[in-house]
């Protein structure tokens, strides 16, 4: 799948000059695992069945909000060797208010016994870089963007909280270097792309 996206891929080096990635907007995103390698589990009949680093992968994207406040993430699923999702980047006075009975409803999706094997993000990243002048900047955004707030700070904090906690099990673990990011312009693309996502394991499953 990911060599799909092989063309695509990008980062704040390869994005749409006309548009300000810190804006309000509602991104589709796609990240794949260095090579295609399936670290997150396998489908059965139809249904992801995570592994313990599929786990944290799922668990740190509802994670994402702690951190950036301005980021509502909608949709989202968990495959083999890469993750879909759906970013919504909001104004201050917006926040809060698009997608949170999504983001409830998808939180309480992963049973409570998965989650416990799944090291918290918090504790994970606790520590400040010692050579940080802002030292009240959370470990998660460690990679820096060259613009606060944007997309790409999002992304890359979240692969690399991810690959801290992946690497306490599986050192071997890693990320395609960049992202796939495209920008959903009305609701009927929006609705399009939730089924897409929602679908992705049976289409997988026959593919």
């Amino acid at each position: 799948m990911c060599s799909l996206f092989r063309n695509k891929f990008r980062n704040e080096s390869f994005r749409l000059n006309s548009h300000d990635y810190s804006s309000d907007s509602t991104y589709f995103i796609t990240i794949c695992t260095h090579m295609g390698l399936s670290y997150f589990g396998n489908i059965s009949n139809g249904k992801m069945i995570l592994s313990e680093t599929g786990q944290i992968a799922y668990k740190l994207w509802y994670e994402i909000p702690e951190h950036f406040s301005f980021v509502s993430p909608d949709e989202f699923v968990v495959m083999p060797n890469h993750v879909h999702g759906i970013i919504i980047i909001q104004s201050l006075t917006a926040i809060g208010m698009l997608h949170s009975d999504t983001l409830q409803s998808h939180v309480g999706t992963l049973h409570a016994t998965s989650l416990q094997s799944a090291t918290s993000l918090q504790s994970a990243t606790s520590q400040q870089s010692k050579t940080s002048q802002h030292h009240t900047k959370n470990e998660f955004m460690s990679t820096i963007s060259p613009k606060s707030g944007s997309l790409a700070t999002v992304i890359r904090s979240y692969k690399s909280a991810v690959s801290k906690n992946v690497h306490l099990i599986d050192p071997d673990f890693s990320w395609q270097p960049l992202y796939y990011d495209h920008i959903i312009r009305s609701d009927r693309e929006l609705d399009r792309i939730r089924d897409y996502i929602i679908n992705n394991p049976v289409k997988w499953d026959y593919h």
